[in-house]
């Protein structure tokens, strides 16, 4: 996959955006522990930039996916993991299921604000004790006449303080568990809906985050996201392009805390020369900007397979393992050359090595994505090649 002309005029537009309309604010908001999301999405909304590669029917641009990843890349230019997140469950974690799956009328209900920035969607999957383990869930959706019956609760809710509506997985039916969940469209303000408390992060501080109660929740069946059942399928669908997104959003970040490393050291006085005069410091800065550029190549073949129509899902789930463990590694390493002034909160690399610490366990931990690759490479017991 090569960017095009296209791609790159969306990556300025974007990456200015991020400049002017987010990061003058971070430092607030962090210490707020919130950010206005709809002011901020009505902005973006405004710009098209939450409907990428949604449908032009529904207020989206209609692009193909290479577009959406290119837009991911350039939200790395915010000075911090939590708003970016924030953007991410909008555009490719809530909704991809429901642009895909959901009814015209559907999407036309919670899609198209949605897109419009009308709406902040949350996704509703983690449990206290389903997290990467999602066949374990037990919120529950009881069918009475027209509607289900909604009860459990849901944790770890990005934008949940905030939100407008969830696109909820929970159990329609027992059997088999990956076969007896469905997604569910679920309007925040109905009754018996609850925000139980606000959730206090060691990163992503920026980004509100929730424990969500579900009592006897009635919303009408026509809320379900495609055919009952198939929840589970659809979830998968979706950590496709929320676990490149965890990915692909680092990248840029990674440069930035590269440069500004280089920067700092190169201006930083250390026995009468600069810091950067020492080869250690050429040697690991190139060394994490070599295996940056090797992660960026594979999320680039990931986008290419997936607009060819190709299951992504070992590409992806590679992605994402490297890239949280990378992301990890270049905030780490480049902190240690900041020296006294990477332990304060007042440095960009102090936050990024806080935030950087969620990749490796959202959307699935790096223990998950491994299994997964080794059930997609035939050796986990009782596959084919095993026996």
């Amino acid at each position: 996959m090569i960017y095009t002309e296209q791609h790159k005029e969306l990556m300025r537009s974007v990456t200015k955006f991020c400049q002017t309309e987010i990061n003058p604010h971070i430092e607030e908001w962090e210490a707020a522990g919130a950010f206005p999301a709809h002011e901020l999405f009505r902005k973006m909304g405004q710009q098209g930039l939450l409907g990428i590669n949604k449908p032009v029917e529904f207020g989206g641009l209609g692009l193909d996916y290479t577009y959406e990843l290119a837009f991911c890349e350039a939200i790395g230019s915010i000075r911090g993991g939590s708003i970016g997140m924030a953007i991410g469950v909008q555009t490719d974690m809530a909704t991809p299921a429901l642009a895909k799956h959901g009814s015209d009328e559907l999407r036309a209900e919670f899609l198209a604000p949605s897109i419009a920035g009308d709406y902040v969607a949350c996704l509703g999957v983690s449990e206290v004790g389903a997290g990467s383990d999602v066949a374990s869930l037990k919120t529950t959706a009881r069918k009475d006449g027209d509607d289900y019956v909604i009860n459990g609760g849901k944790m770890w809710t990005t934008n949940g303080t905030q939100a407008d509506w969830m696109c909820l997985l929970a159990n329609t039916s027992e059997g088999q568990v990956h076969r007896n969940k469905s997604l569910i469209c679920v309007p925040m303000k109905t009754k018996g809906v609850e925000v139980a408390r606000k959730l206090d992060k060691m990163g992503m501080r920026a980004s509100d985050t929730a424990q969500i109660f579900f009592d006897e929740v009635r919303v009408p069946q026509r809320y379900r996201i495609g055919e009952e059942g198939k929840g589970f399928i659809y979830q998968m669908e979706q950590f496709q392009i929320e676990r490149l997104w965890g990915a692909a959003g680092g990248l840029v970040a990674m440069e930035t805390a590269i440069n500004d490393t280089i920067d700092y050291t190169r201006s930083r006085m250390v026995f009468g020369k600069p810091l950067l005069d020492n080869q250690i410091i050429h040697f690991k800065m190139a060394e994490l900007q070599a295996k940056v550029e090797a992660l960026r190549s594979l999320c680039y073949r990931a986008a290419q397979n997936y607009i060819e129509g190709e299951d992504v899902t070992m590409l992806a789930s590679m992605a994402k393992l490297i890239g949280g463990r990378l992301v990890r590694e270049v905030s780490d390493g480049c902190l240690q050359y900041w020296g006294g002034m990477g332990f304060m909160n007042e440095s960009d690399i102090t936050r990024m090595y806080r935030d950087s610490r969620l990749t490796s366990i959202g959307g699935g931990a790096d223990e998950v994505m491994l299994q997964i690759i080794s059930k997609y490479m035939n050796i986990l017991p009782g596959s084919k090649k095993e026996k």
